[in-house]
């Protein structure tokens, strides 16, 4: 056959002969039974929002890869999807496109999952499942119902954000300026009854897993930590005066740093705190700012950001060691449901504390000083320069000001204290946390429904588990206003179940990271009665999880809080629930806008921008390819609709085909790195596929090919088989251990690079070039594994099923060098090169490269001092 004839590479045609075989023979389903050792990869659920975008492929990508050679190292490999289909943007969605959000996610689903088939992930289709399904969100009610008897669920009142248009609790996340992102409203703070998990109870545990997960990212672990936030310190209560000198329940404060208490000039206190609403009975002013304090977010961040504001309610505390009497402020920076509510402050030492106390005029008091100052100035003290004293960890200080504690340091001044006010009842050591505990009720419909029941006379009562499922109506009307399960008085009309009596259900529904906290273990237990069955232990834990880096703090840790759960509940034995965690990068491309008069922009597409390339490859201009007029280069950001720079994943893969994008997606950068999004290098991946199927065609059609005999082999035969082999340890090397698939993609290029000009075509050069087709395409399948399948078969395996065929083995034998090359130099110059045996004894070595032709003629008239050889690459001789 010609090359003219050769079968040209059809990425349609192969990929749908390859996805049609894969689910003819349901090659990716598994099971428990298999003697193999288990692998369990998992790469984060999607949200069903209609369409892939390049973000997904990157992430699933990544996970087939790992898949598909774990299965090819002999693994039984696990390697699932499902859907995390309940939320707000299904909502509005509905709203917009006037249906029902149950109806809108279902399509989106089938859409999604012809999609992930399109790109041919390995996935057991077989335990898909969506988390807004009775079948699955059943088991979540369950267990909800579970630890409100253990204690482990409760409610109270929080503070929240609360848009009043839209009648919703709104995430920090979705206030922006202090507005709602959908209604534009003023937030304001509200106090309403959540539901909340004892997350906290489980704080210190989750914090030294933490050094059990070496297969974790330092950056995630460290967030961990600093999210968690221990602390010791000790909780120290203020009495309290009312206007007219009466007491008043006392403050308690907890506090780091008790060696400052001397330098409390005032409390801050949260306009929530029951003393701010006291002293507002009889004070107009004060009672207007509290209703100011109620706009507004309610997040740290903005806390901190905002212009610092308050005022003094005229109650005073009693300093626990002066008895001085020192005013209690409202500050819009405490937060009632941080803590006690109420901070102890010390502007002499703390930024936040002196900002304050500048703004109203309030004392500053130095109650810390430089042990060993080096200069007069060190031994002044300005206010402004508070840091200097409080904050530098390499100097030692010490009190002043302090009356009886002058001159201890810190460990001295906190065990002083520590013991005086234990003795006088005045305070405790404690041990504190700035995580909270997991508030999981949300004003919303489209969520899974709390199983709780109400009742005039028993209270709050956990719907008995026979009776769960407790239903969410999908077939609703959404008006944007309101949750029509709270509108709907039959919905919520029930019979209380320990008294019998007129009772009504909790129409607030879970939030939606209730259901990916432990959709991984449903995976293990498909069609179980409870949510994990002995199969769990089996698979779990996941060995290896991927995802996004913007998942490290919440959903990592409701991740592994809920394996805890489980694991209490005896459902696992295993204490985390992922051993290894792999946190891709972001896929990021170019943008292109034109700015209009009034200040916005209009953004367009990189797909309709024609660019101009400097000689680097960077773009140096760009036109509308619409009206051929100049656009602005906005840089490259990460792919969104608001910078309207994202390419749509299914109209590469009609372009290019699954294959090839998936290529690109491997090759452009490493899995942890941002991945520029570049079609010419798309481009570039698909002439290299159609260069090797094309070697794979040309030599398949010249018959098959003989045993290969390495004791039969020529020199540059040998020299072949050493590359193929070394390609072999490399990319082994490069998806198990480093997970480096650029690297590998490269190794298995130079390969070929090597092949195209290995000439011969006798029955061991054919045999050889074979093992090198063989091996580039085994190399190749976890990532290209439709044109790998074709591919295979073309090269004389029909009847056997890629995936089941083992990752390539190195040789020993073939690395094995019959000569070397020398470089050989003459007073550290390169003056030639000589060949020798890869065994050679020294003498000889030194013998020959003396003898080499233009080695001697610089060697004339100079005597040979000394001869360095370093093995296998360089012969220096040294000569004067």
């Amino acid at each position: 056959m010609s090359s003219a004839e050769t079968p040209l590479y059809d990425p349609q045609q192969v990929e749908t002969a390859a996805q049609k075989y894969w689910e003819t023979t349901r090659a990716f389903e598994v099971n428990e039974a298999s003697e193999k050792p288990k692998y369990y990869c998992l790469s984060m659920l999607p949200y069903p929002s209609g369409a892939l975008h390049m973000g997904h492929v990157r992430n699933y990508t990544i996970g087939d890869v790992i898949s598909r050679y774990k299965r090819m190292t002999g693994h039984n490999v696990l390697q699932p999807m499902g859907w995390d289909a309940f939320g707000l943007p299904a909502e509005n969605a509905a709203i917009k496109n006037r249906t029902a959000p149950a109806k809108w996610t279902y399509a989106n689903i089938d859409h999604m999952r012809g999609q992930f088939k399109a790109m041919g992930y390995a996935i057991d289709w077989s335990r898909e499942f969506a988390t807004c399904t009775p079948d699955y969100y059943v088991h979540e009610q369950r267990m909800f119902t579970r630890l409100m008897r253990k204690g482990l669920a409760y409610r109270r009142n929080s503070v929240v954000n609360w848009d009043p248009v839209d009648n919703t609790v709104l995430a920090n996340e979705q206030v922006i300026d202090g507005r709602g992102w959908r209604s534009g409203a003023l937030v304001e703070k509200r106090e309403i009854p959540q539901w909340f998990l004892r997350i906290t109870d489980y704080a210190q545990e989750l914090l030294d897993g933490l050094d059990d997960l070496p297969g974790w990212p330092d950056s995630v672990k460290t967030m961990q930590r600093n999210w968690i936030g221990r602390s010791e310190g000790l909780e120290i209560q203020f009495d309290v005066r009312d206007l007219d000198g009466a007491p008043l329940d006392p403050l308690r404060v907890f506090t780091t740093r008790p060696d400052t208490v001397m330098g409390v000039s005032f409390v801050s206190i949260a306009g929530e705190h029951p003393l701010a609403m006291h002293a507002a009975r009889n004070n107009p002013q004060l009672a207007a700012l509290l209703a100011e304090l109620k706009q507004g977010g309610v997040s740290e961040a903005e806390l901190e950001t905002q212009e610092k504001r308050g005022m003094d309610t005229g109650l005073r505390a009693i300093h626990p060691v002066s008895g001085e009497q020192v005013p209690i402020w409202v500050a819009n920076f405490v937060l009632m449901g941080y803590g006690t509510g109420a901070v102890m402050a010390v502007p002499g030492h703390d930024q936040r504390d002196f900002e304050f106390a500048s703004k109203y005029g309030l004392p500053k008091k130095q109650v810390i000083a430089l042990k060993h100052p080096k200069n007069d100035d060190e031994r002044g003290y300005d206010p402004d320069r508070w840091q200097d004293w409080y904050g530098d960890k390499t100097r030692e200080t010490e009190l002043v000001n302090s009356a009886e504690f002058d001159g201890l340091d810190f460990q001295g001044a906190f065990e002083a204290l520590a013991e005086r006010f234990e003795r006088k009842a005045q305070g405790q050591r404690r041990v504190n946390y700035r995580l909270r505990d997991w508030g999981v009720s949300r004003q919303r419909y489209w969520g899974c429904p709390i199983p709780v029941i109400y009742c005039g006379k028993c209270g709050a009562v956990p719907v008995p588990e026979e009776q769960l499922p407790v239903l969410l109506p999908e077939d609703v009307t959404l008006t944007g206003t309101g949750s029509p399960i709270k509108a709907d008085p039959e919905w919520r009309k029930c019979t209380c179940p320990e008294c019998g009596a007129d009772a009504e259900r909790e129409t607030d529904t879970f939030d939606t990271f209730m259901e990916s906290s432990w959709y991984y273990a449903r995976y293990t237990s498909p069609g179980a009665r409870e949510a994990v069955d002995k199969r769990g232990n089996y698979w779990l834990p996941v060995d290896q999880y991927i995802g996004g880096i913007e998942h490290a703090i919440l959903h990592l840790m409701y991740f592994r809080f809920f394996h805890k759960l489980l694991r209490d509940a005896r459902m696992v034995d295993s204490n985390e629930p992922a051993q290894n965690l792999l946190c891709q990068g972001m896929v990021i491309a170019e943008t292109f806008y034109r700015q209009n008069s009034d200040g916005s922009k209009d953004w367009f597409n990189p797909a309709d921008v024609d660019v101009v390339r400097d000689e680097r490859g960077r773009i140096s201009g760009a036109t509308l390819r619409e009206d051929g007029r100049p656009v602005v280069i906005g840089g490259t950001e990460k792919m969104s609709k608001s910078k309207n720079n994202g390419v749509d994943p299914q109209t590469m893969v009609a372009k290019y085909g699954a294959d090839t994008v998936r290529l690109f997606s491997m090759f452009a950068a490493p899995p942890e790195q941002s991945l520029e999004w570049n079609e010419a290098g798309v481009d570039g991946m698909a002439r290299f596929l159609r260069r090797l199927w094309a070697m794979v065609q040309k030599h398949a059609a010249e018959g098959p090919a003989p045993a290969l005999e390495p004791g039969a082999l020529s020199a540059a035969q040998k020299a072949m088989r050493r590359k193929t082999h070394e390609t072999i340890g490399k990319v082994g090397d490069d998806y198990g251990r480093r997970h480096a698939f650029n690297t590998a993609i490269a190794a298995v290029m130079e390969l070929l690079n090597v092949l195209g000009k290995f000439e011969g075509s006798d029955g061991q050069a054919r045999a050889v070039r074979q093992e090198a087709l063989q091996a580039a395409v085994l190399l190749l399948n976890p990532i290209t594994p439709h044109a790998c399948h074709g591919m295979w078969q073309v090269l004389g395996h029909p009847e056997t099923l890629l995936e089941d065929q083992p990752f390539p083995q190195v040789d020993p034998a073939a690395l094995v060098k019959d000569a070397v090359t020398l470089a050989v130099q003459v007073n550290g110059k390169l003056r030639g090169t000589v060949e020798v045996a890869a065994d050679a004894p020294r003498e000889l070595i030194e013998s020959v490269a003396r003898e080499e032709s233009n080695t001697a003629k610089f060697l004339e008239g100079l005597t040979v001092r000394k001869i360095i050889i370093v093995p296998g690459k360089i012969v220096n001789i040294v000569a004067g």
